[in-house]
């Protein structure tokens, strides 16, 4: 057995930019030459020193061993579905070489390998053909294919009568079901209903249990840490970093993701307010204060509010409002509920910060912004600051079964829950 299943040695792939065009026959020819000769003049025109050549990706070596679960991850452009691509053999690289020990499947777009013309029946046959199998293999799991697709009604009309939806399920099922030594899966998740993207997940979890090797490709984290045990992260098409799922994770999104905002006025004349308040500093910031600039949902925060009071005798407190993405407001909080000081206390003129406290597994993941507001004597707003801050919450947390979508709701806290037996015979009914 081969000490790795894929082996890639300083991979590269560059394009050039303003190639001069090649010479074609026909009036169709003529007419792509005659607009291919003006886009060449007008690349002849540029500044010679600018660059003529981009990299898709550059000098990316790994290995994988067989049976290995590896996450590629990193922002679009980096380099990730090039990489893949190379690997299934669909563009060859300018550089270095790829060596992959066995059968591959890929689903790198939708119907992938899929000829638009044939049927679902018979481009089942066709993809089982191109990954080397016999049509008796491909026999035995046909019914388990067409099950999983859901695509029975359709089987045999044209794929190119086919919604994008179905397409894609035929497509996945059969790189799934084919029994490819090496599964390839390019952000599966991104096409296809809550049902089916769930189903994917399931069957890919059980691909890598059968000791088969997958690379997965996807911008969900908590997809990707709960498939792979290894994970490499692209960056302008270069490998930034190889290593652990968590480790490699955390690096990505300390980098692309600045979770803990702050604002700061350092000129009491200049900042924000009138007359009776101006504000110095709001930040929001981890509790744990760990310095990786992260914000998973378990996280419990801090929010910072400092600010001048400018009246003597004052009687204030602030007011928190939670959006999220769709800008419903998540939560509202009253500092004069709690906080003995604001609301129940004249303040004297000077220089205070307050400090709300948000407890772990409460906000639902992604995007959130804070509208804060400063009210006198308990109802009256004194001054109104709509976007106050601006975070991404993340889920990273491990579950146990196979969905790793985001979950509906505006919060999502984490409740306790308790079973007990109350009776130990069951009764006929």
């Amino acid at each position: 057995m081969n000490q790795y299943a894929i082996v890639a040695e300083q991979l590269t792939k560059k394009y050039r930019i303003g190639k001069a065009p090649t010479s074609r026959a026909g009036a169709k020819g003529i007419l792509q030459g005659v607009f291919s000769s003006f886009s060449y003049l007008a690349s002849s025109l540029r500044n010679p020193d600018e660059t003529e050549t981009i990299f898709a990706i550059k000098d990316i070596s790994f290995n994988v061993k067989p049976g290995e679960v590896l996450g590629v991850i990193g922002k679009n452009g980096a380099g990730k579905s090039t990489l893949l691509k190379i690997l299934s053999r669909i563009t060859e690289p300018s550089g270095g070489r790829a060596r992959i020990n066995g059968r591959v499947g890929s689903l790198l777009e939708v119907g992938t390998g899929f000829h638009p013309e044939l049927t679902g029946r018979e481009n089942i046959y066709l993809s089982g053909a191109i990954l080397g199998m016999h049509r008796v293999e491909i026999d035995r799991k046909f019914d388990e294919i067409v099950a999983f697709a859901e695509t029975g009604k359709f089987l045999d009309t044209p794929v190119k009568r086919y919604s994008s939806g179905m397409y894609v399920r035929l497509a996945f099922a059969v790189a799934a079901h084919l029994e490819p030594e090496v599964l390839l899966v390019d952000e599966v998740l991104a096409v296809g209903d809550l049902a089916f993207q769930k189903k994917c997940l399931g069957k890919m979890g059980n691909v890598a249990q059968e000791g088969r090797t997958v690379l997965f490709v996807s911008h969900n984290m908590v997809a990707v840490q709960n498939l792979c045990n290894r994970v490499i992260w692209l960056h302008d098409g270069k490998l930034q970093g190889d290593g652990s799922t968590s480790d490699v994770i955390s690096q990505y999104l300390s980098v692309s993701y600045k979770s803990i905002t702050e604002q700061i006025w350092d000129d009491i004349e200049t900042a924000p307010g009138n007359e009776r308040v101006r504000i110095h500093r709001i930040r929001i910031l981890p509790a744990n204060g760990d310095g990786t600039g992260q914000i998973a949902m378990e996280t419990p925060l801090q929010v910072e509010i400092e600010y001048w009071n400018l009246l003597e005798d004052a009687r204030l407190h602030i007011s928190l409002h939670f959006y999220n993405e769709q800008q419903i407001v998540a939560f509202t909080s009253n500092s004069n509920e709690t906080d003995p000081i604001t609301g129940a206390t004249d303040l004297s003129t000077g220089l205070y910060r307050s400090v709300c406290s948000i407890p772990g597994n409460l906000l639902n993941a992604g995007t959130h912004r804070v509208m804060m507001l400063f009210l006198r004597d308990t109802s009256k707003i004194t001054y109104r600051l709509d976007d106050a801050l601006s975070f991404e919450v993340l889920d990273l947390s491990e579950r146990p079964g196979t969905w790793y979508g985001k979950e509906p709701g505006v919060v999502r806290p984490k409740l306790t829950w308790s079973t007990q037996l109350l009776e130990q015979t069951i009764h006929n009914i």
